[in-house]
């Protein structure tokens, strides 16, 4: 075909990328890419429509009459008059955005949204079929060598399409009608009537939790996506199907279920400062970061600007760009979106400046408002009434919609829904207790809900789950949840002297999957911000393990984790001696010069600092043996932060000293030896 192929990732629904043909393409190529897109539109005589059922009809039935007559021409190998190409190629244009449209209105999980949507869908069909009309008026069919038959087929959908009469469903209009009722019922925080829901969904043959579970994805996308006048209107049927999901489904269809929320590498936790996260040349936090050929991570819309320009080097180390490809940094985009979570932030829509972020504290309308406190009480009553599946049910129900926006979170929070979440934490069904310990993780976040959960016993009930907890996925979240709470400093000490917590984080770290050994060592450095943890954690041994993991894993995540919570381990004594008692040095120096993460160099900086601080002189000459440790120090001088710079600069002056001591010694070999680092 002549168009361009558009995947429903890239294109946004109501949006018709259609590509004219050029007046270079040949004819037959025309006719062919015209058939060719003929038969994808029959296809879709096949597709569901939960509405617009009549004109999508009608439209797939005059294009396929059109077909028949292509298909003619192609066979009977017919010349095309002039007047015939430029009518087909206005069709070819046409057709493409028919089937576009079509796409959009058979499109699974925006239901609820092309209803609501009718008005405009209704226009574009208008606007569509009225083309194709005109298009035909100036088809030369009389000067076509066609059959009888043929012709008149032709000229009786060229009628049609000036006449048709396209206007919204009854029936479709009575569904909107309903569910504006409801949520007119929501503003006045009136609880809509069940049965008046089930005949909407049942209307979109919305049939099983899953189907209801994609329209809400779908319109949590759309309002990140949509302009600022839609949201609110976006958030009120997004409170209406959130309301529809916890109400009128009982169970959870899990084998249709997305449940790729239940797998823990979703909550990607990091030892990172928030610093990282801004770009070296706008200062602003990253929507889209990318790395260069030297290994610095920008903004996308900064360094293209920065390269159109002119520039051929890197703007924050000063080395020439061996090429100009921009490679997506997706662990780092991911860190940037969970932050922006976890602190009600909402990232800019692309091409805006990361300063137009808005909060997500406030709901996005009155009725998706009201909406969000009637579940709350609902999935309260679930917890503490109902039996093990609707508890279960309604756990999940809180883990998906806490993880949404921090409305969300208090209002569950407020209806009370943490003491019960904490009692199932006890169950010995598997599921229950996973999505009971998710839903606590979703609610630590929000400052009132690690308030509730300390004043309610709750640490104990979550080391319970980390240490004792019926499968490693449950474990690995609690290790999330922990790493939430000692956000707090006051409950660090609470944690940490609990005294199967810090075992047991260690224990996930050697025991879990990469997602739990993250999980384990990010808790730990949490904890370990409190003084009078660290020790606990060192005589864990934690350090060898450390060091293992950064020796051997392939996650350069986790490695940068755990030189974080080394680096701040070898504050105190007893982790310097541990760090010079397994010769550990030449492995930091390694990450040092290999990592292309900033924060990996800061914290090996800070290691190093650490070492020679507590460890005088003798950590000092073991660190000076290896002469490429200076030139290390010196690229962190000129290419870190400031602080890591300010380390590194340190660092550097040490050794320079030592050096000095050395050479001027009474002539030993080692001085000797040492004699030419001297010009450092």
């Amino acid at each position: 075909m002549i168009q361009k192929k558009f995947s429903e990732v890239d294109r946004r629904i109501f949006s018709f990328p259609a590509v004219h043909p050029c007046e270079a393409v040949s004819p037959a190529t025309l006719l062919g890419s015209l058939i060719v897109l003929s038969q994808n539109i029959g296809n879709y005589q096949s597709k569901f429509f939960a509405s617009q059922r009549r004109n999508s009809r009608e439209a797939i039935r005059k294009i396929g009459i059109l077909l028949v007559f292509f298909e003619e021409i192609h066979d009977r190998g017919l010349i095309l008059p002039e007047t015939a190409v430029l009518c087909f190629s206005e069709l070819h244009l046409t057709f493409q955005k028919i089937r576009f449209l079509l796409e959009d209105c058979s499109r699974e999980g925006a239901r609820l949204w092309i209803l609501m949507k009718s008005e405009m869908v209704v226009t574009q069909f208008r606007v569509l079929i009225r083309t194709v009309a005109t298009a035909l008026d100036i088809l030369p069919l009389n000067s076509m060598d066609i059959c009888g038959e043929v012709k008149e087929l032709v000229e009786l959908v060229a009628k049609q399409a000036r006449k048709a009469r396209i206007e919204i469903d009854p029936n479709d209009e009575r569904a909107m009608r309903r569910v504006l009722s409801v949520l007119d019922r929501f503003e006045k925080g009136i609880e809509p009537e069940f049965q008046v829901l089930k005949w909407v969904l049942d209307y979109l043959e919305i049939k099983t939790w899953s189907d209801c579970n994609k329209e809400i994805k779908f319109l949590e996308e759309q309002c990140v996506e949509s302009e600022d006048r839609e949201v609110p209107f976006l958030s009120s049927l997004l409170g209406f199907m959130c309301y529809c999901r916890v109400r009128i489904f009982d169970t959870l269809d899990y084998q249709n279920a997305d449940q790729t929320d239940v797998q823990c590498n979703m909550e990607v936790l990091s030892c990172l400062n928030p610093e990282d996260f801004r770009c070296p040349i706008s200062l602003e936090l990253m929507i889209d970061p990318v790395t260069v050929s030297t290994g610095q991570t920008y903004d996308r819309s900064s360094i293209q600007k920065w390269l159109k320009a002119g520039h051929t080097i890197c703007p924050k180390t000063g080395e020439k760009l061996t090429n100009t490809e921009l490679v997506p940094n997706t662990n780092l985009r991911k860190l940037i979106h969970q932050f922006c979570a976890d602190n009600g932030l909402s990232l800019a829509k692309t091409g805006k400046k990361s300063r137009d972020i808005t909060r997500t504290i406030l709901p996005g309308s009155p009725a998706a408002a009201e909406a969000m406190k009637f579940l709350s009480r609902i999935v309260v009553r679930n917890l503490v009434f109902g039996t093990s599946e609707q508890k279960n049910k309604a756990a999940y129900e809180i883990r998906l919609l806490a993880k949404a926006n921090i409305f969300n979170r208090s209002c569950l929070i407020e209806a009370g829904t943490i003491p019960p979440l904490l009692n199932l934490l006890y169950s010995f069904n598997k599921s229950i207790q996973e999505n009971a310990i998710a839903a606590l993780l979703k609610l630590s976040k929000h400052a009132n809900g690690k308030k509730i959960v300390v004043e309610n016993g709750g640490l104990r009930s979550i080391v319970a789950v980390l240490q004792r907890g019926i499968s490693l996925e449950a474990k690995q979240i609690a290790a999330a949840t922990i790493f939430y709470l000692s956000s707090v400093k006051g409950y660090r000490r609470l944690i940490g002297e609990i005294d199967e917590t810090i075992p047991a984080l260690v224990d996930l770290i050697k025991e879990g999957t990469p997602c739990g050994k993250k999980n384990g060592v990010v808790a730990l450095f949490g904890l370990a911000l409190y003084h009078g943890n660290r020790q606990r954690v060192i005589d864990a041994g934690t350090i060898p393990l450390l060091l293992h993991i950064i020796a051997s894993s392939n996650k350069d995540e986790l490695i940068v984790d755990s030189l974080a919570l080394l680096a701040t381990l070898v504050e105190c004594l007893d982790g310097t001696l541990a760090i010079l008692q397994a010769s550990s040095f030449p492995l930091i120096t390694r990450i040092l010069q290999s990592t292309t993460s900033q924060a990996g160099k800061e914290h090996c900086v800070s290691i190093f600092l650490s070492c020679c601080n507590n460890g005088g002189d003798e950590a000092v000459a073991v660190l000076a043996k290896d002469t490429s440790v200076m030139s290390s120090l010196y690229s962190v001088t000129t290419d870190g932060t400031a602080l890591a710079s300010k380390k590194a600069r340190s660092l550097v002056k040490m050794l320079h000293k030592f050096h000095e001591t050395s050479s001027s010694g009474q002539g030993c070999q080692a001085c000797t030896n040492e004699q030419s680092v001297h010009v450092w």
